[in-house]
């Protein structure tokens, strides 16, 4: 038995505390924010709790569904089919049903059959490594046509990733299509989501009542400055003093290990910092009213200040808001993009103005509440070669200390079952390498 750090509290780290503690480690987790969740944890809406960024549950995020029936969560897992809607040359339209995307007009007949193709080849791939070698703009040229790529692809592919649309591998756009095509069924092939009632702070009291019971010690409100190895213990210096363990995990985003890490070699830091991140800007609006059926829209239209539109109310009932309508407007960008330096005010005003265009019916006196969540590191983004030349591998130089973090899912988009996936995986293959004697360190393990 060893005891082990875990440097971030959100899913990733409170799911390796669970396993590794019942592998019979001592496990402590180290969070700097005042709680558990991460990009996961609930926020105050108004009078409501919710979550701070949308979620949902697929049919097929069979980690997360394991994790809900552990907790005894099943029983609050609601279902409901959605909608989707798509806004293109100024035109809010649907695209729900197959009579939808056929007769959708942004796309000839033929626009559409490549597309669809694309689609059904995409979700049948299962050696996505190759895709790694191929731009995601040359593959769905190829595959769907200039067309499609030109008036769909491109539009969404910048909506998720800014200017890194350009650099992005085609694994990264396969993920995205396997997973929600995951959602769809038979019949009219609906998308059907799912959700717990009371939200991901529901899951999270209960994760954190399990990881009690389990022994977990969480501290939370702890940021952490440094990790060293000194006279073969792994310390971590943090604002609340120095600790020591046998191990120390770090789930932290790569850039940030770089800075807290400085044992490790120059080739590991320059490895970890050119990972490319994606940042959101999300804005959470409580209204009076509905904007419209859809779950999500997707935009096209690049004079609209944010990416798409997401109506949690129409997956929850309404009626747990009193009535009211839950949506989020969420934002995808670079490091680099000028839009990091507006106020809350300024992002407000501009995405109240793009509600006004896409909707005629939309009056800003229906905003009860309007608030802007910020992350700047949220999405690595699996650029070419990205397993080969960038994915962080779980050891590192320095003994006993190892990275276990969502930059390591290269076959698979960010989201909490691909993070559930991710932590029960990693938390075998370390297991034989944790040891709580100045043993011989043991050999390095790839991060795949």
């Amino acid at each position: 038995m060893s005891s082990i750090g875990i440097v971030g509290g959100g899913l990733l780290g409170m799911q390796l505390a669970a396993k590794l503690t019942r592998q019979g480690h001592q496990v402590t987790i180290l969070e700097a924010a005042p709680r558990s969740g991460g990009l996961a944890a609930p926020a105050q809406i108004g009078p409501y709790t919710w979550d701070r960024f949308y979620h949902v549950v697929l049919q097929s995020d069979a980690y997360l569904r394991e994790l809900l029936h552990e907790l005894g969560l099943t029983p609050k897992l609601q279902w409901r089919p959605t909608g989707t809607g798509f806004y293109v040359d100024g035109r809010l339209l649907s695209l729900s049903s197959t009579i939808d995307f056929l007769t959708f007009p942004a796309l000839g007949l033929w626009d559409k059959a490549r597309l669809a193709a694309t689609i059904l080849y995409a979700s049948r791939v299962k050696d996505w490594a190759r895709l790694e070698t191929i731009l995601a703009g040359d593959w769905l040229r190829r595959w769907s046509g200039r067309r499609a790529w030109e008036r769909l692809w491109l539009p969404l592919l910048r909506a998720k990733l800014g200017e890194n649309a350009l650099v992005a591998s085609a694994a990264f756009i396969w993920a995205i299509i396997a997973r929600m095509y995951g959602a769809r069924r038979t019949g009219m092939k609906r998308e059907t989501f799912g959700y717990v009632d009371g939200g991901y702070a529901t899951i999270l009291r209960r994760l954190d009542e399990h990881l009690a019971g389990l022994g977990v010690k969480c501290e939370y409100g702890v940021r952490v400055g440094e990790v060293r190895n000194v006279n073969g213990r792994a310390i971590v210096t943090t604002t609340a003093g120095a600790r020591e363990f046998d191990n120390v995990i770090l789930t932290i985003p790569c850039t940030r290990i770089a800075e807290t890490c400085p044992q490790l070699t120059d080739a590991e830091r320059s490895r970890l910092r050119a990972v490319r991140y994606q940042g959101i800007v999300c804005a959470t609006l409580l209204l009076e009213q509905p904007l419209a059926d859809y779950y999500i829209t997707n935009i096209a239209d690049p004079a609209v200040p944010f990416t798409a539109v997401i109506e949690m109310t129409a997956l929850v009932d309404r009626a747990r808001f009193d009535g009211n309508a839950l949506v989020y407007l969420p934002k995808y960008l670079t490091q680099q993009e000028s839009f990091w330096q507006k106020t809350d005010a300024e992002i407000e005003e501009a995405f109240l103005r793009g509600l006004e265009g896409m909707y005629p019916r939309f009056r800003r006196e229906q905003v009860k509440v309007f608030q802007v969540s910020r992350v700047r590191e949220m999405l690595a983004v699996t650029t070419l070669d990205y397993s080969a030349t960038l994915l962080p591998p779980t050891t590192t130089s320095v003994e006993r200390l190892f990275i276990i973090n969502s930059a390591q899912i290269a076959a698979g988009t960010l989201n909490v079952n691909e993070t559930l996936g991710l932590a029960n995986r990693k938390a075998c293959e370390i297991e034989p390498l944790l040891f709580s004697t100045r043993a011989e360190t043991p050999a390095r393990v790839g991060a795949a």
